[in-house]
């Protein structure tokens, strides 16, 4: 196994532990509450941007680690 092939797993690897914290960001920046009937809706904006970059690194990550291994072959 050569560097450059180990260097693609690892980034892969990183990728996807970016991208299942950017969606926990996602997911916990949003926040929907029944009331009586009343549905509140009570959203952090910069908690889903955040979330939303670290998905868009995760995307770019996981083409370039895919882009290396298929390059060492």
């Amino acid at each position: 196994m050569n560097a450059s092939k180990l260097i693609g797993i690892v980034l892969i690897v990183i990728s996807l532990s970016v991208g299942y914290v950017g969606f926990n960001k996602v997911a916990n920046s949003t926040k929907e509450i029944n009331f009586l009937g009343l549905k509140i809706d009570a959203s952090n904006e910069e908690g889903q941007t955040q979330g939303y970059l670290y998905l868009g690194l995760a995307i770019l990550l996981f083409g370039g680690g895919l882009y290396t291994v298929n390059k060492a072959k």
